[in-house]
């Protein structure tokens, strides 16, 4: 139940980022112009504000992948590296191919 509501926190952080994001006026004019002009000056002369809300939302978002990363580790079935299903024993012995097979000696007349 937790985690369900940290994943919709988690979306609507995420968009309401992208939005912020897209609106405000980088050193081209970004998005928000595109809309007729709306970039800084909607939120004022002075956008540092606007620059802070950004960066607290980031860190936010950070914050929260890394709980609900925590969370999901904790619930996962699979813990460690498997173990081996056979025990290993001494490699060294065994040899790495086996000898080569006898040729038979061919006749001189050939096949009859």
């Amino acid at each position: 139940m937790i985690e369900s509501i940290l994943w919709i926190v988690f979306t609507l952080i995420a968009l309401i980022v992208s939005g912020i994001i897209l609106l405000q006026e980088g050193k081209g004019g970004g998005l928000g112009e595109a809309f007729g002009g709306a970039g800084q000056q909607t939120f004022g002369v002075k956008a540092q504000g606007i620059a802070k809300f950004t960066g607290y939302m980031a860190a936010a978002l950070v914050v929260l992948a890394l709980v609900i990363s925590k969370m999901r580790a904790a619930d996962s079935v699979f813990i460690g590296a498997p173990e081996p299903t056979a025990p290993i024993g001494d490699q060294t012995a065994a040899p790495t191919s086996a000898p080569p097979a006898p040729v038979a000696p061919a006749d001189e007349d050939g096949p009859k």
